[in-house]
């Protein structure tokens, strides 16, 4: 196996070159059976694979040392880490996708407790009452545990990665082009933000000097409900991008939410039509999102092996605090109120690790918010 730093030159290699996205990288790996073997590939042997013609192959070649190097040293100057897929810190839910980013360009840190997020997105033109309930959601996910993952743009997005911060949560905002050019401009102090206050996570699977273009947005959207656990849906015109992130969401087997909107209001068309067509659960409070994310924590067991029938689900690990929390739910069903209690722990803390561990499969909550133990609960 290669080293580390030289196995993270060889995707680049083949990252950097003009017209190799994630479809066609996975393609040359799986030719050559390894990105070394295809990073070092001739252009006659690189056009045998599906996709790869004579431009795509002339552009591998024409990646060199001198292009790496110079790649690198811009993370470095930006401040990015960079993941390539093979990487023990790429997060594992991406790895599930049918066609996960090669690399990821990463500012901030990434925790494996973002694996318990949902993706809040929305118009970037939208109305105030948009902006407010993608703020009221960003906050009230933020405290409960989850991680909010947006795509960073005007609007909708802004506001969701407002709330999960102003609520001391953690978010994550995927970019739709490269870390050296981050779009919109008048975002740059939120993302600075997210980063400085080790919050979350400013992300591209983009180069690090690629331009904003309208395709990029698109298909950056699979990696925003990649990271989810569901997609929430705020505000979106009936021809929104965020209806892409619904639909991905779907085809991921991700759960997908959307808040009500007015009716003679076209910012709210494509919101109110995936309620209408059942393509989304109509949610007016936190309550309506666990209550139906309480099924995706029944998938995950021990181990983490999956049910059969179940869409493949990331394993989290407990934290000190939820192991904590589950000892004193191990001889008896506790309400929230008497954990706190007898925990010891801020308010807060207690409410952020009970939404956690439910979604985790740990716990199950009942009416009257009594929560029991997990038979099969993972124990870390």
């Amino acid at each position: 196996m290669a080293e580390p730093r030289s196995q993270q030159r060889m995707y680049l290699r083949l990252h950097l070159a003009s017209g190799v996205g994630a479809v066609i990288f996975r393609r040359l790996v799986d030719h050559f059976g390894g990105v070394a073997p295809a990073a070092a590939a001739a252009p006659a042997e690189l056009r045998r694979v599906e996709g790869v013609g004579e431009k795509i192959a002339s552009a591998i070649a024409a990646v060199d040392d001198e292009a790496v190097d110079e790649e690198l040293a811009l993370a470095e100057a930006h401040g990015a880490g960079i993941l390539c897929l093979e990487d023990d810190a790429y997060p594992p839910a991406l790895k599930n996708l049918p066609d996960p980013p090669p690399v990821l360009y990463v500012r901030g840190e990434l925790l494996p407790t973002d694996a318990v997020a949902l993706a809040v997105v929305g118009s970037r033109r939208c109305t105030y009452y948009g902006l407010e309930q993608a703020e009221r959601f960003g906050g009230l996910l933020g405290r409960a545990g989850f991680t909010v993952v947006s795509g960073g743009a005007r609007g909708i997005d802004a506001a969701a990665h407002r709330g999960a911060l102003s609520a001391g949560g953690r978010t994550i905002a995927v970019m739709g082009c490269g870390l050296c050019n981050l779009y919109p401009p008048e975002n740059k102090e939120l993302f600075e933000r997210i980063v400085a206050d080790g919050r979350g996570a400013v992300l591209s699977e983009l180069p690090m000097r690629t331009d904003v273009k309208a395709g990029n947005f698109p298909i950056r959207n699979r990696i925003i409900s990649g990271l989810s656990l569901g997609a929430l849906v705020v505000e979106a015109a009936r021809r929104s991008g965020s209806l892409i992130t619904a639909r991905l969401a779907v085809e991921q087997g991700k759960e997908v939410f959307a808040v009500p909107g007015r009716v003679d209001s076209p910012f709210s068309q494509g919101t109110n039509q995936l309620i209408a067509d059942g393509a989304a659960a109509l949610v007016q409070d936190l309550e309506d999102i666990l209550n139906a994310l309480d099924r995706v924590g029944e998938t995950l067991v021990e181990e983490g092996a999956l049910a059969a029938a179940a869409p493949p689900r990331p394993k989290v690990e407990l934290t000190d605090l939820e192991r904590k929390l589950m000892r004193h739910l191990s001889a008896a069903e506790l309400p929230l109120d008497e954990l706190i209690r007898r925990s010891g722990l801020p308010a807060h803390q207690v409410t952020a690790a009970m939404t956690t561990l439910t979604i985790k499969g740990a716990v199950t909550r009942k009416p009257g918010g009594v929560f029991t133990a997990r038979s099969n609960r993972p124990d870390g």
